[in-house]
């Protein structure tokens, strides 16, 4: 996570939660589309620790950067997925 991020370990539980509860709301379609909204976003704020990864040895936590690299167009063919699963 970005060094500018404050509280690192809360965020992380946090947006675990979060991605459970979209993940259930997904379930139902009463709230499918809002839940693939959000997790559409979730995907898009995430991208943003990928770029930080690519950033330095340190913040790749030993990734090799090629795995690194790979993460970012799979980032947005998840987003593509969810929004075909709820608007397609």
């Amino acid at each position: 996570m970005p060094l500018y991020i404050p509280k690192h370990r809360l965020l992380v539980h946090l947006s675990g939660i979060v991605e459970i509860l979209l993940g259930i709301g997904v379930c139902f379609d009463a709230t499918r589309k809002l839940s693939t909204f959000g997790i559409i976003l979730m995907l898009g704020v995430f991208l943003s620790v990928h770029f930080y990864m690519l950033s330095g040895e340190k913040a790749s936590a030993g990734i090799p950067r090629w795995i690194l690299l790979l993460r970012i167009p799979l980032q947005f063919l998840l987003m593509y997925w969810a929004y075909c699963y709820a608007y397609i």
